[in-house]
Order: C-alpha cells, then structure tokens, then sequence
C-alpha cells in the first residue's frame, strides 16, 4: 500500500496547497473527535452518578452540538477541497501528458487506444485517491497520535493495549494491499488492451465486413470483455474480503480494551468517567486506519493510472536542434531505421529542389518510414538526413515543419467546419495566421473541395463529424490537398494520396497534385502507375543497397 507518490508533487503543483489543507483539517478534525469524546463522557457522568439535570448539562450540551456541527463543517471542507485539488491535478496531469505526448511524436508514445483510456477514463480514477484515500491517510497518522495523547494520562494500560494492536492494522493492510495492488492493475491493462482493440475495430469495420470478418472481430470483443468483467468481479471480490479482514482485526482490538477497561471498572481500579472516555475514544483511534484500507481498493485503479501516466511523462523527448531552417538539395545519406529488430527502412537518395520523388516497393518496405523521418517523427538508427548540407537533427523541428505540407495516407478531419479543417493550426501559437492573399476558398479551389462544398448545406461551414463523418474518402483526401496549397510550403510530402479511391476520384486527386507540385520539392509514397508517372524520378526501396557497417 502506497502513499502519495512524490512525482504527484513534481508533475501536479496544485497537489502541495490540497496536502497543507488536508494536514491543517486532520489536525483540526483530531481535536474536535477528543472534545466529543470528552464532553459526552463528562455529561453521562453528570447523569448517571451526579444526578444532574438538563439544566445542569446545557453548557455541556451546547459545548457537544457545537463540535459535532464543526466536525461536520470540517468533513464538507474536506470533500470540497479533494474535489477541488482533485480537478485540478487531473486538468494538470491531462495537459501535460497531451503536451508530452506531442512533442514525442508518432510511433514513440503509448497505443492511440491506451492514451485515450489512460487520459480519460483512467485520471478519472483519481478522483477517489484525493478524494478518499489521501484525506484517510493522513487522518490515519494524526488521529490515533492526538487520541493517544488525550488518553495516555487517563488510562496507561488501554493507551498500552492499542499501542501494541494498533500496528496489526497497516501489517495486514500491507498484506492484502499487494494483491490488490497487483489485481487492479491487470484489470487497468486488461481495459487499455480492450480499449485499443475496440478502436482498431470501428476504424477498420469497413474492410472487415468486405472481407467477412466482422463476425471473428465480434467474437474476439466478445471473449476480451467477458475476461474483463471477470477480472473486475474477482478484484471486486478481493477488496470485500479484505476490508471484512480489517473489520475483523479492528473489531478484535476494541474488544480486547474493552475488556480490560470493564474488569477494572468493576473491581474498582478505574472510575466511570474515564472508562467511557477510553472506551468512545478506542474505536476512533482504530477508525481511520480501517477506512485507509478500504478506501485504498476504490484508488488503485486511479494509482495505476498515474504510475502510467509518469512512465510517459518520464520518457525522453528526442533531441531537437535549434538552428533555423534550411532550404535546398534533400539528401538521405545512409539512413536505417529499425522496427522490432528487423529493418523497417535503408535508403540512400538525393532530392534535388523543385523535383518530384515517388518512392515505390511493396507494402512495408518504408516508404511512409522515409517521410516520418524526414519530418522528424522517427530518428534513423544509422545515418542522417541533410538539407542544404545541414544535419535535419541540428535544426528547430518545429520551424522546419512550418516549411513542409504533409498529407498522410488517411488525413484525419477534425469535428467542425470543411472551412476550419482545411485553416488547420493556422492562427495558434505554432503557425501563424494567414498572411493576405493567401485565402481558404483559394486554396479549396485549387484542390477541388468546391466541386462539392458547393452543393453541402452551408457550403464550407458545414459542419463536420470526428473524422470528417459527412464526407466520401476522395472529399476528404481534397481537404487535406487544400490544407497543403493552404500552407503553400516549399517541401511537399503525400502519403499514398490516392489510396482506396476509385478511378474517377483518383483522375481529379492527381490532377490537383499536379497543380500543387508545380515549383515545389514533391516526395510520394506511391504504388498506382499513373501516380508514379507523375514524378520526374523514381526511388524502388526494395533495390537500397545494403549497408556492411550496420549490423
């Protein structure tokens, strides 16, 4: 059983102010459980051997409702500041981690489906570690020490007697805490796998079902969700058990200083008003150590959450230059990346500015590879790229994608207008806005967009679904040309442009190409002869030559 992981305080700052607010309410909260111990063992002593009236006990009663209406002052307090803090860590955690996962880049971070469960659902799990667990666990230090204080003068024996059960606790809660540790954390990663799989389904539903495998990929969910709603039972099942295990132990304790406390009460080794003090107090200083174990259950998938949360966080960025941008002849010299321990890419090529490149070779051969390196997405295992004569590494690469147009193989539309997604990132902090002359209708123009946008509703502000949802694969695939003439940048990359579209719609994607390629350095991923006629020249990666230096 884990407290506060120290990166917390490293990673969320608004977690320092919640931890000095929670020791200050503890400590307050301690105070307030001893004068209601005191106060109700005075006033049952008042009754039952002094006799007294409600007139007698009034001061009493009243000092007694006015603790009991701040303890409960005090626990709202407490609930307010976790939701508070707690809001405001997983705000904290979330932009970091979308910050971090950006600059990594592609292929260097988590699984789409593990990111997007890891930032959503699972900070979401954070809520019961600040909200429960934290306040508890620092209840379960400064509790039972101001109770034990308050009792050691009036009853050495039961202070002795708790002293030496109260340790039991945290032993046995270390104990199952570990198998519960070890349970949700299976259950965290049974989820992101399932939450992946799930993703890649929906995106590939469409080929699934041309081919007939919709109903194995049904199957397949199937069989992953039944094994998660098992693991989540079992887990369910261990956390029961063990607080039934702490309620045991606890239980236990305060009957073994009650015990005590009532022999000596008979035999006259002990007066009434001490005795009830003692015995309201024990179960209040093995409460919050009880409540830390089965608290801890609900935040261990929020814990697990975190911890991957700080692997991604703690993983390096690639090293980035900083020298400015520069422009000419776009070399490959030596370059190999590897995959998994096989070759994913060898290549040795020369651009010269204003051509046109296709590279070509079957599916996996690295062409997409060679365009993730030249933008700075994959760092080549061997060899380096220049531009000019200048090393790619020793340059801003932020600045230098502001120079380069990009069209993967399947551009991605976001939710909002065709105007929006084709104007996207211009006017934030990385691109700036458009300069005058340079006009989105232009730009769709150019690309073909307003051979449809013309007959949509709302022309270019209709709005769009996730993933351009509205739109066929070729209108997409001219939004994203129109984001390229859009950026009018020197370096033009295309992905397989016209991948999956049929004759006609590839005719009007090529012929758009033609148009954006006309004074601009052209690479293309390619496999359709007529895209490959396109180019000036023509690289095959299959015929790279092979490289003796590199092992």
């Amino acid at each position: 059983m884990k407290p506060l992981d120290p990166r917390l305080l490293r990673y969320a700052r608004g977690t320092r102010t919640y931890l000095a607010a929670t020791v200050a309410l503890g400590v307050l909260l301690a105070v307030l459980i001893v004068g209601q111990a005191t106060l109700l063992a005075h006033g049952i002593t008042a009754v039952f051997l002094d006799g007294a009236d409600v007139r007698a006990l009034t001061p009493t009663l009243v000092a007694l409702a006015a603790v009991v209406a701040l303890r409960a002052a005090v626990a709202w307090a407490q609930e307010a500041t976790a939701a508070r803090s707690s809001a405001a860590v997983k705000r904290e955690l979330r932009g970091r981690l979308l910050a971090h996962l950006a600059a990594l880049g592609p292929g260097r971070g988590p699984d789409t489906g593990a990111a997007t469960t890891l930032i959503t659902r699972g900070l979401d799990a954070l809520d019961a570690y600040f909200a429960r667990y934290l306040p508890q666990l620092v209840l379960a230090v400064l509790v039972p020490a101001v109770v034990l204080a308050r009792m050691l003068p009036a009853d050495l024996t039961a202070t002795v007697t708790i002293v030496l059960t109260l340790p039991l606790i945290p032993v046995f809660m270390a104990l199952v805490g570990l198998h519960t540790e070890a349970a949700n954390r299976r259950q965290f990663r049974l989820l992101t796998r399932l939450s992946h799989h799930f993703l890649d389904v929906v995106a590939g539903l469409t080929t699934l079902k041309i081919f007939g495998r919709a109903g194995a990929q049904a199957a397949n969910i199937r069989r992953v969700s039944a094994e998660q709603r098992r693991l989540t039972m079992r887990t369910l099942r261990v956390a029961f058990l063990s607080s039934l295990v702490l309620e045991l132990l606890a239980t236990l304790s305060v009957a073994l200083v009650a015990v005590g406390v009532g022999l000596r009460l008979v035999s006259g080794h002990l007066d009434l008003s001490t005795a009830l003090l003692v015995l309201i107090l024990a179960p209040e200083a093995y409460l919050p150590l009880r409540q830390v174990g089965a608290h801890y259950h609900a935040s261990a998938e929020g814990l697990a959450a975190a911890e991957d949360a700080f692997a991604i966080l703690e993983t390096p960025l690639p090293a980035a230059g900083t020298g400015p941008v520069p422009r000419g002849t776009i070399v490959f010299d030596d370059v190999v990346v590897r995959y998994r321990g096989r070759v994913a890419l060898r290549l040795t090529a020369t651009v010269e500015p204003g051509e046109i490149v296709a590279l070509t070779g079957p599916s996996g051969c690295g062409k997409s590879t060679a365009l993730d390196v030249l933008l700075g997405f994959v760092t080549p295992h061997h060899g380096r790229v220049t531009v000019g004569g200048v090393d790619l590494t020793t340059v801003d690469p932020a600045a230098w994608r502001t120079g380069v147009a990009w069209m993967p193989q399947r551009p991605y539309l976001f939710a909002g207008t065709i105007r929006e997604n084709i104007a996207l990132g211009h006017g934030t902090a990385a691109t700036p806005p458009l300069p005058p002359g340079r006009d989105v209708v232009a730009a769709a123009r150019s690309a073909g967009v307003d051979s449809f946008a013309a007959a949509l509703p709302d022309g270019y502000d209709t709005v769009l679904g996730d993933d351009g949802a509205g739109l066929s694969a070729g209108q997409r695939q001219r939004v994203a040309l129109a984001r390229a003439f859009l950026r009018d940048a020197p370096v033009v990359l295309l992905d397989e442009p016209t991948a999956n579209l049929d004759t006609a719609t590839a005719d009007d994607v090529m012929a758009a190409i033609r148009h954006l390629a006309h004074g601009r350095t052209v690479i293309l991923a390619a496999h359709r002869p007529e895209l490959i006629a396109l180019a000036d020249r023509v690289i095959d990666l299959t015929a790279q030559p092979v490289l003796v230096s590199v092992s």
